[in-house]
């Protein structure tokens, strides 16, 4: 077996490359993995190529394989989908999700790794992570039938939670952006769109993605008095103003944080394992294609990451391919 890989590293604050990088030797609980497709999702990860991680949150932002640290040289991601060369013989030959960096092969113990169902294409299960977002706000925000709910901004994680609220019987439902192209999404996941200006206000939930001070006061609009807003933005080193005079107090509004970085308190009893495995289960629905919006093969990732940053290539997931070796 070869024990060798090639990884991509952010070099310093966006420039990365391909190294090469020896692979340890596999214990008795460990797996071999090579990578089939992985992700690149606009958010975090085009944050972190930029270097925009706060040095406060250095640690809390480490990726589970994360190798050197904030702002580089640093092996950052976390949507890896491959198929097990080398580990228990219920694994071997399967094709598995993981949070791994982009790694053309990998050894991780095998508790690491999660099976991908065999209804779900293992191109599409590269969206795990990003609906595993979803699935923890959905449980931190409790939508409830017959809410009129909202999502402001239609990037990878908003479009995924506005896919799975789409399900909720009886909901009002708006995928709000403030580009119109967002509104072919939103169709192909079966919602509806508007854009800012044009979005339905009174609502009693609303989910906001957007990472932009006016998408967050947008969102506060929007709610009918009592309301919440469920902040899935990450703004890294960025100060957020915000309107909190007004109406706010008397409306009695509330903004709530959510974070995939903990299972939400809502589900005590439920672990990461169980989140993951409910998050694949959902990608047997072939509209969340509609979430993967490029592809480039591995080769290419130095180049196109830069590309990502910048949104010179629009993207909700770009899907990184892997050659057969």
């Amino acid at each position: 077996m070869n024990r060798t890989a090639r990884a991509f590293w952010l070099d310093s604050p966006g420039r990365g490359g391909i190294r090469e990088v020896d692979l340890p030797e596999p214990g008795d609980d460990d797996v071999v993995v090579r990578s089939l497709y992985s992700g690149v999702s606009r958010g975090t990860e085009t944050l972190v190529f930029r270097g925009g991680v706060p040095e406060n949150q250095h640690a809390a932002m480490r990726a589970p394989f994360q190798e050197g640290d904030f702002p580089g040289p640093v092996k950052y991601g976390y949507l890896n989908v491959g198929v097990v060369e080398e580990g228990p013989a219920h694994l071997t030959g399967r094709t598995v999700f993981c949070l791994y960096p982009h790694q053309t092969r990998y050894v991780v113990p095998a508790a690491a790794v999660t099976p991908v169902p065999d209804d779900v294409p293992a191109g599409r299960a590269v969206l795990a992570g990003t609906v595993e977002t979803a699935v923890n706000a959905l449980w931190d925000a409790a939508p409830l039938i017959g809410d009129r709910i909202a999502v402001v901004g239609g990037g990878m994680v908003g479009c995924s939670v506005a896919a799975l609220l789409a399900r909720f019987p009886g909901v009002r439902m708006q995928l709000v952006d403030s580009d119109p192209a967002r509104e072919s999404t939103a169709r192909a996941l079966g919602v509806g769109f508007a854009l800012p200006e044009d979005a339905l206000g009174e609502c009693d939930l609303v989910v906001h993605a957007s990472a932009t001070e006016q998408g967050l006061s947008r969102a506060l609009e929007l709610l009918t008095a009592e309301g919440t807003v469920v902040e899935l933005s990450w703004y890294g080193d960025r100060r957020v103003a915000l309107p909190l005079g007004e109406a706010f107090h008397s409306r009695r509004l509330v903004i709530r944080s959510s974070q995939v970085g903990t299972v939400s308190p809502a589900r005590p009893g439920r672990s990461y394992a169980d989140r993951l495995a409910v998050a694949l289960d959902l990608l047997s629905d072939p509209a969340l294609d509609a979430l993967i919006t490029g592809e480039s093969p591995f080769s290419d990732l130095p180049e196109v990451m830069p590309r990502l940053a910048s949104g010179d290539i629009p993207a909700l997931c770009h899907r990184i391919r892997y050659d057969a070796p």
